[in-house]
């Protein structure tokens, strides 16, 4: 494993499959991420407006650098159907060198 400061992942939660997509491609042919993981079936509980709800959604994992997570956000705020849409940028602090190298470069 080799260590890394310079990427990570970043979650984001969609309704539905169709934005999952749509972010998916957007990000990728704007070369801001390495892949998007679109995970279906996910049950959301949390707080809105003072009330508990819940919601059926999808989750994206976006594999981002610290570079690219500025326009990341950007993109994901421009295009996303929700008023305050999840995006968590969690730091990955190693991983196999190979993959790494194929992370950085996919982006760059």
């Amino acid at each position: 494993m080799k260590k890394t400061t310079d990427v990570g992942l970043v979650l984001v939660t969609v309704p539905d499959l169709k934005v999952g997509r749509l972010l998916a491609r957007k990000a990728l042919e704007a070369k801001l991420v390495a892949c998007a993981n679109l995970v279906p079936g996910v049950e959301s509980h949390y707080w809105w407006k003072n009330r508990i709800e819940r919601s059926r959604e999808m989750l994206v994992i976006f594999k981002a650098t610290r570079r690219s997570l500025a326009r990341l956000e950007a993109l994901v705020l421009e295009t996303h159907p929700y008023d305050t849409p999840e995006i968590v940028f969690m730091p990955v602090n190693s991983a196999t060198g190979k993959y790494l190298r194929w992370w950085q470069a996919a982006i760059e």
